[in-house]
């Protein structure tokens, strides 16, 4: 089985600055981690391959430091990592990023699962998975707490709802974004550690993904950043005192004020 798990870095700070001219987030000199939710799409890469033999590579688009994410993966039981890496990428939005990735995956050639974390803590819009799904044009299911069967033509899994959960059959090659409730990641062993230190990471340009130099970065982002601001602190709540039938008074009274 060829699994595939897209993960990305991002700030381990919630002090996130912005470039004022880019309105981009300004990453040197920012410490930075895999994004949370793909250290369980990675465990559950890793868990496939135990199950049912083959391979995983893990995928990330970013700066060259980035290859020290992908490294951590290897650790965690990856066994071949690409760093997609570009001047080009710079000031992507999801449409963008989901489209470089896809392309990058093309250039990978067969697989049957990718694996993508629900959302990533930077920008918390989950679309880039659901991204990918659509410029591959396969299959995809979100929100996965647990693969229960994979054969050589579909997956069954449930998929986390707020009422609970469904039961979703879908044919390969998909895409599945996973939440934390999915597994529990592992620690990297001893012989992962020694294993990521040597490992080649492959880098890929934008020419080499053979992507449209349009659809790329800025150019290619139809979405725009215009403005960021920190929202104005709440204002103290009042608390309301007395018997049940008073409080509810006052609370009507209040809540009309509100309507009105």
């Amino acid at each position: 089985m060829n699994i595939i798990v897209c993960i990305k870095q991002v700030p381990n700070t919630t002090d996130v600055k912005i470039d004022p001219v880019t309105n981009t987030l300004i990453r040197d000199g920012v410490e930075s981690v895999i994004n949370p939710f793909d250290a369980y799409a990675i465990e559950e890469g890793v868990r496939l391959k135990e199950r049912f033999g083959g391979k995983v590579t893990v995928i990330t688009m970013g700066p060259p430091q980035a290859d020290k994410a992908l490294r951590e993966a290897i650790s965690l039981g990856c066994d071949e990592a690409i760093l997609v890496s570009d001047r080009k990428f710079a000031g992507s939005d999801t449409w963008a990023t989901s489209y470089t990735l896809s392309a990058a995956i093309r250039k990978i050639g067969a697989f049957d699962v990718i694996i993508c974390g629900k959302q990533a803590s930077d920008g918390d819009t989950a679309q880039v998975g659901p991204g990918i799904s659509t410029h591959l044009d396969i299959p995809q299911v979100t929100y996965v707490k647990k693969i229960e069967e994979i054969s050589e033509n579909k997956a069954k899994v449930e998929r986390m709802t707020e009422e609970g959960y469904d039961v979703v059959e879908t044919p390969l090659p998909c895409l599945l974004t996973v939440v934390k409730e999915i597994n529990t990641p592992r620690m990297p062993s001893l012989k992962g550690m020694m294993k990521s230190k040597s490992a080649q990471i492959v880098q890929w340009k934008a020419e080499e993904i053979e992507a449209d130099p349009k659809s790329l970065g800025l150019d290619g982002s139809p979405t725009r950043v215009v403005k960021i601001f920190t929202p104005p602190p709440r204002k103290g709540g009042e608390m309301l005192s007395g018997d049940a039938a008073d409080v509810a008074v006052k609370l009507a009274g209040l809540l009309k004020d509100v309507v009105v």
